[in-house]
């Protein structure tokens, strides 16, 4: 059995490549946050022009 093992200065590549899929998943937790307040900011604005405009269009009607 032969066994291929590739390091650069004592680290193995696996061990870094490990780190760098656990390090995109923390940017992707961090990103996914982040993506989901802004929606919920931006729905929330949405939502007061809408209630807004609502407003005006049944003070027009009486």
């Amino acid at each position: 059995m032969v066994l291929i093992t590739a390091s650069s200065g004592g680290l193995n590549i696996g061990d870094m490549i490990v780190q760098l899929i656990f390090f995109a998943i923390l940017i992707l937790i961090i990103t996914g946050i982040t993506s989901f307040a802004v929606s919920f900011k931006k729905r929330g604005k949405q939502l007061d022009r809408i209630e807004e405009k609502l407003n005006q269009m049944s003070d027009r009607g009486q």
